[in-house]
């Protein structure tokens, strides 16, 4: 997997953070994020999709597990995975998870752990923690 590691203190900042970590990635396309609650992993993952161009109502998918996002003038989608309340790999897989993350889309997947022995070679890590009101993505 590879990593980068940023920092920042307000929410101005995202948009070029966000630009940042998709240079890191470059022709990458599944990232996991890392956190405990609260830490700002959706937030980041929204910034992202404004970077690609989708300008979609963006929420978090906790309760449907997969939000699709569009990027105007592209047939490809962004696919947004909230796994905070999948309890095992076998519900994961009935979720289709194999399918986003094998479709050369963009996927950004939120609590990635039960999944990891899924993710490709390239998967971009992301781990985010708060400290002093300082958020840390490694």
């Amino acid at each position: 997997m590879k990593c980068i590691e940023i920092s920042y203190r307000e929410l101005s900042e995202l948009p070029a953070i966000a630009k940042s970590i998709l240079d890191f990635a470059g022709t990458h396309k599944v990232f996991a994020f890392y956190a405990p609650m609260g830490t700002g992993k959706t937030t980041l993952i929204k910034e992202i999709c404004r970077q690609l161009g989708s300008s979609d109502n963006f929420s978090s998918p906790t309760y449907s597990i997969v939000n699709e996002y569009h990027i105007p003038g592209l047939s490809q989608r962004i696919y947004h995975i909230d796994l905070y309340r999948i309890k095992n790999l076998h519900e994961a897989l009935d979720a289709g998870i194999e399918e986003y993350i094998e479709s050369g889309s963009y996927c950004f997947i939120e609590w990635p752990e039960l999944t990891e022995a899924l993710l490709p070679v390239g998967t971009v890590k992301m781990v985010m923690k708060v400290q002093d009101n300082i958020r840390n993505v490694s």
